[in-house]
């Protein structure tokens, strides 16, 4: 088994932050979902643990921080087309979400952001396959 990520957010309610992922499209794994904490599937390797502020305080010895007020992390996720971008986002905002920004088109990138209920910043991310495998090349001539 390769490498797992598991991200933990601190949530204030944690049935609502189920019910807004579920409409942006996420699945939940049952196994490690109870009434304290969610484990979000975004893919094979990665997950997001939702943790109510009570249980998420058993990791931590810090204070949890108001992401409405200040932003601890920036979780970007790679989508597979500029649609699927605009489709989260508006998802996003119809499930009660906000935007913080205005879409950005870099040509060869396209991303757009939003804040949960909570406040955590998920920024959205396409490239064009080709950007990437110009980005690898000139990886492996530095490395030559």
């Amino acid at each position: 088994m390769g490498t797992q990520i598991f991200v933990n957010l601190p949530v204030k309610n944690l049935k609502q932050s189920i019910e807004f992922f579920t409409q942006l499209g996420f699945q939940f794994n049952p196994q490690f979902t109870d009434e304290t904490a969610a484990c979000m599937i975004v893919s094979e390797n990665i997950f997001v643990m939702l943790l109510t502020h009570e249980k998420f305080k058993t990791f931590t010895p810090n204070a949890i921080c108001d992401a409405t007020k200040s932003t601890e992390v920036l979780t970007c996720l790679s989508v597979e087309s500029r649609v699927k971008v605009d489709e989260m986002i508006r998802a996003a905002i119809a499930a009660g979400g906000t935007t913080y920004n205005e879409p950005q088109d870099h040509g060869f990138m396209y991303g757009h952001g939003f804040q949960d209920l909570d406040g955590h910043i998920w920024e959205l991310v396409y490239m064009e396959a080709d950007a990437i495998d110009q980005a690898e090349s000139a990886q492996e001539k530095v490395e030559v």
